[in-house]
């Protein structure tokens, strides 16, 4: 799989098919047992340990599952971060505005803990859209959303593949995978179907066929 700048990339299969795992490979969080991960020119398994971090921090944002926040950090300051990592800490102005953008700017001082689950995906989203990466890889990023919030990601996640990073979302939903350029369904770690995006239907079809092909 090969993903340009500019590319709205989404992966679709049942539990257990390999998504997230193909997903933690290609964003060098776990190591691969065969083939290559090439990020930004670099072979990343051929990478040490920091090195990779050092990779990460510089191009890539991350929308997980587990949401990643720190617990002891703010909102506002769990947004800032990555920057402060990078040793180029934003403004807290800048972080409010990303906040407000998902609609958290009255939780901007709340910590982790103090957030629903939705709220604490919406954190994680507005930390990668205020660090503005190259790469970002999502995880069932609309799975904690009520459609109103499921719509707004699915459209951050269209803009910001327009303005040429690279994005790559796993989700269940064939509805938000039609919105990307492409999508790949996976069977058993391997892809089954290779999709131009915009047919949720067809999207079903492929997983449907998946469903009742005879196991031996």
């Amino acid at each position: 799989m090969t993903v340009h700048s500019g590319t709205f990339i989404a992966i679709v299969g049942p539990s257990g098919s390999g998504k997230s795992t193909l997903l933690h490979c290609a964003s060098g969080l776990e190591d691969t047992d065969a083939g290559e991960v090439v990020i930004a020119g670099s072979e990343i398994s051929k990478l040490s340990y920091e090195r990779r971090a050092v990779l990460r921090r510089a191009h890539i944002g991350f929308v997980f599952q587990e949401h990643n926040l720190v617990d002891s950090l703010t909102a506002r300051d769990n947004v800032r971060l990555p920057s402060i990592l990078r040793r180029q800490p934003m403004g807290r102005t800048q972080a409010d505005e990303n906040l407000d953008e998902v609609g958290l700017s009255h939780r901007k001082s709340h910590r982790p803990h103090q957030l629903s689950g939705g709220e604490q995906q919406r954190t994680a989203i507005a930390r990668v859209m205020a660090n503005h990466t190259e790469i970002v890889f999502a995880d069932e990023p609309t799975g904690s959303l009520d459609l109103s919030a499921s719509a707004k990601v699915l459209h951050w996640l269209r803009r910001t593949a327009s303005e040429g990073a690279a994005v790559v979302m796993v989700t269940h939903d064939v509805h938000a995978a039609a919105r990307a350029d492409h999508v790949y369904v996976m069977e058993s770690g391997r892809f089954r179907f290779d999709l131009p995006g915009g047919s949720p239907e067809r999207i079903s079809e492929c997983l449907l066929q998946i469903k009742e092909r005879p196991r031996c």
